[in-house]
């Protein structure tokens, strides 16, 4: 879980003076951010306690020289992380890390992601029958632990072809994170069994001519210019990486997605009535329907814009980076790139806090900086998994509109944290109600 353990120290250039102010993770932190983002448009430092200082950076002239860069994460942050998903793509550097990308990349292929649709319409869908007490009672209810449970039931299918049953197996009250660590102990064994399935294999092409290849096929037959592959350590850490990428940071897309529909019923309507047409009484979603929903792509990306699932992102510098307006930055600076402001920079977003799907019109976004928006980073360090993510948040958008109206519940405003996965302090809640047939 990342947290800010001390505070920020906003430096005022004219009385070169600066203000200690302590996170509280009580859901005003980001609110915080975003005042001293308003008077710093590009950049003000964060410290960690006295002696570590990071400097935040939210301008998209400032983040493309960063995330353009091929600066290695910053050790501080990312090293928790190393228990639980390994040395895999997340946290891994130089030529290991270039040689892994390279070897992932055939997994993420069109042909390989184009099978994937199904699944993710049959998870969504189970879900979706669950919802139909909350449907019933008009009962309001919380969104992030189906939708977790969804996505990981989601990843498990895409990744190794397992049905872990996790949605509808779970008794009541069973938390997601406990369905998830169990999860994560079933990928040894079953990366094992896979192992011996394919040990007559070399060959990728031959398996995918007999069935649909998944993640862990990849792994196991990826082999570099030496005819070397992964090792079983390195196939683990993938694994587990793409479990946690493609789990918890879908999970809070998707809820945050549902719940601004539910906040705005106009762009709704529109949504629903282009699902409508693209499925055309299908209760499923396919390969071929999503380029079908132009307009609620662009909700999609406006709510990814205001609750980008990863709301920042942090380099450490190996070398003097010099920005756009000749400032410059010696070795061994911590540099966060902070997404959730950079979405909301008056500078760049007219209006930033007003919600408007119109902002990613074809014509509007070519005139911004391909670095105003990265609610999957940019640049070589981008997220692999991004265009599975994609079709994933469309899949599950598409056939939650499909059935059910989303009614926002006043009572309960979510209290937006900053951690490594953008969370509501007390969860996010929406009511329901059939489609009329």
């Amino acid at each position: 879980m990342f947290r800010y353990p001390l505070g920020m120290l906003p430096i005022t250039k004219a009385e070169n003076k600066c203000i200690t102010v302590a996170f509280k993770q009580d859901g005003s932190d980001l609110k915080k951010i975003l005042k001293w983002g308003q008077q710093y448009p590009y950049a003000f430092p964060i410290w960690f306690g006295p002696f570590v200082c990071f400097l935040n950076i939210h301008h998209p002239d400032y983040v493309k020289t960063i995330l353009t860069s091929t600066e290695p994460k910053d050790d501080m942050i990312y090293t928790f992380a190393k228990p639980w998903i390994g040395d895999g793509l997340l946290v891994s550097e130089g030529q290991k890390w270039f040689r892994h990308r390279k070897l992932l990349t055939p997994g993420f292929h069109y042909a390989v992601l184009k099978p994937y649709v199904n699944l993710m319409s049959d998870s969504v869908k189970t879900m979706l029958d669950k919802w139909e007490s909350y449907a019933k009672t008009n009962e309001s209810f919380e969104l992030f632990n189906h939708v977790s449970l969804m996505t990981l039931d989601s990843i498990m299918k895409c990744a190794f072809s397992y049905n872990s049953n996790c949605q509808t197996e779970s008794p009541h009250g069973f938390r997601q994170r406990k369905a998830c660590k169990v999860a994560h102990s079933h990928t040894g064994e079953v990366i094992r069994k896979r192992k011996e399935a394919l040990k007559d294999e070399n060959e990728l092409d031959r398996v995918q001519g007999r069935r649909n290849v998944d993640f862990l096929d990849i792994l196991l037959l990826a082999r570099d210019e030496n005819k070397q592959g992964l090792s079983d350590e390195d196939i683990q850490a993938e694994v587990d990486t793409f479990m946690f990428e493609g789990h918890d940071t879908t999970a809070s897309a998707i809820s945050f997605i549902l719940y601004s529909l539910a906040c705005h019923p106009e762009y709704q309507k529109m949504c629903r009535d282009e699902v409508l047409q693209a499925l055309d009484g299908k209760h499923t979603m396919e390969w071929e329907d999503l380029s079908k929903i132009p307009y609620t792509t662009m909700f999609i990306k406006e709510s990814l814009r205001l609750y980008p699932p990863v709301p920042g992102m942090s380099r450490i510098t190996t070398k003097t980076i010099t920005f756009f307006d000749g400032r410059t930055l010696p070795a061994g600076s911590r540099i966060g790139t902070s997404v959730y402001p950079l979405h909301r920079n008056a500078t760049v977003w007219e209006n930033p806090e007003v919600f408007d799907p119109l902002r990613f019109l074809p014509e509007n976004v070519s005139k911004r900086s391909p670095h105003a928006f990265v609610p999957f980073s940019a640049g070589p360090r981008n997220c692999i998994g991004q265009n599975f993510a994609m079709n994933e948040l469309k899949v599950s958008t598409a056939l939650t509109l499909q059935r059910y109206h989303l009614i926002e519940d006043p009572t309960q405003t979510p209290q937006i944290i900053p951690r490594l996965v953008l969370r509501s302090l007390n969860g996010i809640h929406i009511k329901i109600k059939p489609v009329d047939p």
